[in-house]
């Protein structure tokens, strides 16, 4: 499948679901109402270790985890980079990450960057766009 598409098999989400243990989340908020802060509570009820990355809430705790500045103060490796800004910011998100190799980059619901896209699929990286795990997961009963 090409990842550019708007268009994802559910295998194609499976596997990328239940491939990823590590997810960075960009955009994190410690609003409680917000979007960041329901999937980032939900990924963790799901096991998941989920890393909140927000350069004004660094060095804080949201849900229990450290809040890091940016993808590169991370001190370990993550999966998967959940980016919760808009479609713009996404390819400045998609662009920092690169770098440090993630399996997936997985742009939340309303983000689409194309550009973002190609440049993860020529570094071999799957990439997701306009979904939410908080939706895919139960949806495909995982």
């Amino acid at each position: 499948m090409h990842e550019s598409s708007m268009e994802y098999s559910d295998d194609y989400i499976r596997e990328i679901l239940t491939d990823i243990k590590i997810i960075a989340l960009v955009g994190a908020s410690r609003k409680t109402h917000r979007a960041s802060y329901q999937v980032m509570e939900f990924l963790l009820q799901q096991g998941y270790d989920v890393i909140p990355v927000n350069p004004a809430m660094q060095g804080e705790e949201l849900l229990g985890q450290t809040v890091y500045g940016s993808l590169v103060d991370i001190p370990w490796r993550f999966d998967m980079v959940d980016v919760f800004r808009n479609s713009e910011a996404a390819l400045m998100v998609t662009r920092a990450a690169l770098p440090l190799q993630p399996k997936v980059i997985w742009m939340q619901n309303g983000v689409i960057n194309h550009e973002a896209a190609e440049l993860a699929k020529q570094a071999g990286v799957k990439m997701v766009m306009d979904r939410c795990p908080k939706i895919e997961i139960p949806r495909l009963g995982l």
